[in-house]
């Protein structure tokens, strides 16, 4: 299958490639030169006629690329308002929607997020790092937590458009915690947390991350399973599934629906680390 990546060269990206290099030919489009396997387009998602050109012969096109151009549109930000950012983000959305619907393009996937129903993590927080029975199924309605959460919504919902009005199949994938490869375990945050001096190892503060991150976390090799689903898939018009791994704490709980529906099975779960991995040796 020909597959173009938007934001190849982010975390999420390498994180495709890196597990799925061999399983499709992949196109590589970023605004900086991507290394990894396949052909690299430099290109930004906010300018239509610069990325147009790589959709032709594309069976689907994963789109990744995000706009942080420094005005508060990270997932933390819950100011209520229009920024440059929002602005940028929506008009990279509508770009590759338009660019996948003029090439012919069958299939989206769409690096939504956790931030999409994050509400339900604000408004719960701390009991729902603790498996206290919090969940946000399936049918958890769009209850965005920021403006990142609301252009993750926005995008979902326009992938629905362009499914039942273009006939593309659309997924809208809403990740949970995925990291470079360093980080890739359930005590990544609070340990990046203790190299930048913010808490130290054992104090609540870290303590909390590692909890939060053992309902929350999805592992690299299991984010690219749920890609190559929703890649091999032919039978969704449009859906969403949690990009989550198989934690037992899990909040984002739509797993039996993901296993059922495009057949994913992940292979990884946070609650079987008990401590985070020895890097003294450099691996």
């Amino acid at each position: 299958m020909n597959v173009l990546i938007t934001g190849a060269a982010g975390i999420v990206g390498t994180a495709i490639t890196d597990s799925l290099s061999g399983a499709h030919e992949f196109t590589l489009l970023d605004v900086v030169e991507s290394d990894g396997p396949g052909e690299t387009v430099v290109a930004d998602v906010r300018e239509y006629d610069s990325i147009r050109p790589s959709f032709d012969g594309q069976d689907a096109v994963v789109h990744l690329a995000l706009i942080r151009d420094g005005d508060g549109f990270g997932a933390d930000s819950r100011a209520v308002g229009w920024s440059a950012d929002l602005q940028a983000n929506l008009e990279g959305i509508n770009n590759v929607y338009e660019a996948a619907i003029d090439a012919g393009v069958e299939t989206i996937v769409f690096a939504s997020s956790n931030h999409a129903v994050g509400m339900v993590e604000v408004r719960n927080a701390p009991a729902v790092y603790h498996d206290e029975g919090i969940r946000a199924g399936h049918d958890e309605p769009h209850r965005p937590d920021s403006r990142y959460g609301l252009s993750k919504s926005y995008g979902e919902d326009l992938g629905r458009l362009a499914a039942e009005a273009h006939g593309i199949r659309f997924y809208g994938l809403r990740i949970g915690a995925v990291r470079e490869p360093r980080y890739d375990h359930p005590y990544g945050d609070a340990e990046r947390g203790v190299e930048e001096g913010a808490w130290e190892r054992g104090s609540d503060a870290y303590e909390e991350q590692v909890a939060r991150m053992k309902g929350l976390w999805q592992s690299r090799r299991d984010l690219a399973q749920l890609v190559d689903c929703c890649l091999r898939d032919d039978t969704v018009e449009w859906d969403h599934f949690y990009g989550v791994s198989a934690n037992d704490r899990r909040w984002l709980d739509d797993l039996a629906y993901a296993r059922e529906t495009i057949g994913y099975e992940p292979r990884d779960n946070g609650e079987e680390w008990t401590e985070p991995p020895d890097i003294s040796d450099g691996a």
